[in-house]
């Protein structure tokens, strides 16, 4: 007697696996665009060497279910037979009266800390940003990574699926085999776009990192103009190659320091704004002639300038907004939340290519990223 074994292959668990491990994806990177401002400006990020491993709570997720409502005493399962798609099931919370808020009666939400390293918080960060009014110039320096979907092959990932090319291949093999039609696919009929990873020629760019470093800037103030630097920093470098970033700090001088120096390195003495935007204008001058880089300038302080110092200021800055892409400046307030003199002189400035921002709280460093590098400033 012939003996036969019946079975099947069920994937439904794998792809269930795979669906909930992508859900959970989503969801770490919904709770890290909640809480983008305040994990970017934790202290200890910018001082860190970039393998910090940051938490972030992600909110339970509950599976639909009906639950019978506390208050009533007959509790049964079924309807009255006349509700519609949409209708109020129920108006009270999970654990409380559906007549009011009772103190800790009510149940809370469960939250979970996914981990996530700084790379995975900058994806995300960088995804809306961009270096503004960038053009074409006579010597290019700059590349960016790109990618196409440029090859077609039998073997790839299921979303990378070309529906149309794998219909075309299932035609044309039942025509040769005498049987027209689209019927028995096989998983050689399946045809999956490939990307390749390429460099697309970018114009060459420079960025000074103009920081004021008197005595008028507390630890506050400094914590925010060296957080802002740090991941305009690591934006311009991990989207951008060669991109040149020249970093200048000044009291009533300005001087260039290396990058080390400009993050760490603290000091005192009167306020000359002045003197960094000569630096400035003199570094393009003698290094980067604005016909072959795309030039951007960015300048944050706490305001506190010489008031004799201001007009010059107006000067200087009218003079490098003629060559450069961008010019932003950045005024951190303190706690008691003054307009600066040198502020008011600057709304006198009309043109196109000069950007201000204020940041009362680290979580405005986020804001200002966006007002100088966000991509409705291209």
């Amino acid at each position: 007697m012939t003996r036969f074994t019946i079975c099947r292959e069920d994937w439904s668990l794998h792809r269930k696996g795979y669906l909930d491990q992508e859900r959970h994806r989503e969801k770490v990177r919904e709770a890290i665009k909640n809480n983008l401002s305040e994990i970017i400006s934790e202290e200890s990020i910018v001082l860190s060497d970039g393998q910090k491993v940051i938490k972030v709570p992600v909110r339970a997720i509950e599976e639909y279910r009906f639950r019978f409502d506390p208050d009533k005493q007959n509790l049964v399962g079924q309807g009255y037979g006349n509700s519609q798609p949409g209708d109020l099931v129920a108006s009270g919370r999970p654990g409380g009266s559906a007549k009011g808020r009772t103190p800790g009666t009510e149940a809370g939400n469960d939250y979970f800390e996914a981990e996530v390293t700084i790379e995975e918080v900058a994806e995300i960060m960088f995804e809306e940003l961009c270096l503004p009014n960038l053009e074409l110039k006579e010597r290019p320096h700059l590349t960016a990574e790109g990618t196409d979907f440029r090859d077609v092959r039998k073997k790839g990932l299921a979303a990378n699926l070309d529906r149309h090319r794998t219909v075309l291949s299932v035609l044309r093999k039942n025509l040769l085999q005498g049987q027209p039609g689209f019927h028995s696919v096989t998983p050689e009929d399946l045809r999956f776009r490939t990307w390749d990873v390429h460099e697309k020629p970018e114009s060459g760019a420079v960025v000074l990192a103009m920081m004021d470093t008197s005595g008028s800037m507390g630890p506050f103030e400094k914590y925010i103009a060296r957080t802002y630097f740090f991941w305009m920093t690591r934006f311009l470098r991990t989207r951008y190659r060669n991109v040149d970033v020249v970093f200048l700090s000044h009291h009533t001088e300005a001087r260039e320091s290396t990058e080390e120096e400009f993050f760490t390195k603290g000091e005192s003495g009167g306020t000359r704004c002045s003197s960094v935007y000569k630096l400035a204008l003199k570094v393009v001058e003698e290094r980067y002639p604005p016909q072959d880089y795309n030039i951007y300038a960015f300048h944050f302080s706490d305001g506190d300038n010489l008031i004799s110092d201001n007009d010059q200021c107006i000067e200087l800055v009218g003079r490098l907004v003629q060559v450069v892409s961008l010019v932003g400046y950045g005024e951190i307030e303190g706690p008691y939340y003054y307009s600066s003199t040198l502020r008011s002189t600057y709304k006198r400035i009309r043109h196109p290519n000069f950007k201000t921002v204020v940041i009362r709280d680290k979580g405005d460093i986020f804001g200002a990223l966006k007002t100088f590098f966000g991509s409705g400033s291209t």
